[in-house]
């Protein structure tokens, strides 16, 4: 896998550098998108699939606690989560539209930046709806494993590192970072094979797959 692959499966998540990442801004490394490697729905270990009124839960309880945008409730979620759950945009968004024609949510613009809060009628609904609501992204991260979440902080440090070197490196050092990501993939389809000591590269049908 090239550094430019490495960086366009990264997206604007939270990685083992914080918020804003090495970099700043949106420049930080999450890998837990649905359908991702590390979403919901994704290896075993990773906790039960998010369902459908998970997100419109989630929304809810988190603008109960005070306004956020988009980019911001995806953001909460993932964190308490543990980095279980991130939901897409393709869901947040929808949900909050959705709210919005409830009369459960209203979008409000400050300074050019949109942002959501609970209407009267929201506030109440969450009232008289918490216990049923639950926690929903601690009821999503059951059952994923310590391993999992120390795995996904290590990817999140190789692909800080990977991007580093893309931003700064020399033509020789992307060459060779390129060949270090290539021998780590094999090395880690061989760990699936079972065979920690053998030469060989990642299968054929697997191996751009991902």
């Amino acid at each position: 896998m090239a550094i430019p692959e490495l960086m366009a499966m990264m997206g604007p998540g939270r990685g083992s550098e914080g918020r804003g990442g090495p970099f700043g801004g949106r420049g930080d490394f999450g890998f837990g998108g649905p359908g991702g490697p590390f979403g919901p729905g994704g290896p075993r270990g990773r906790g039960r699939r998010a369902r459908r009124g998970d997100i419109r839960a989630a929304i809810l309880l988190l603008l109960a606690e005070e306004p956020r945008n988009g980019y911001g409730l995806m953001q909460e979620i993932e964190e308490r989560s543990g980095g279980v759950w991130r939901p897409s945009p393709g869901s947040v968004y929808p949900a909050l539209s959705q709210l919005e024609d409830e009369d459960l949510v209203r979008a409000t613009e400050t300074e050019g930046r949109k942002s959501f809060e609970l209407t009267d009628e929201g506030t109440a609904h969450v009232e008289a709806n918490r216990e049923r609501f639950g926690t929903p992204w601690e009821t999503v991260g059951e059952g994923a494993t310590n391993e999992l979440h120390e795995l996904r902080h290590a990817v999140g440090a190789l692909a800080a590192a990977a991007v580093q070197v893309g931003q700064t490196g020399t033509k020789a050092q992307l060459g060779e970072a390129k060949a270090i990501l290539e021998e780590a993939r094999r090395a880690l389809y061989r760990v699936l094979a079972g065979d920690t000591s053998a030469e060989g590269d990642a299968p054929a049908d697997d191996a751009d797959t991902e």
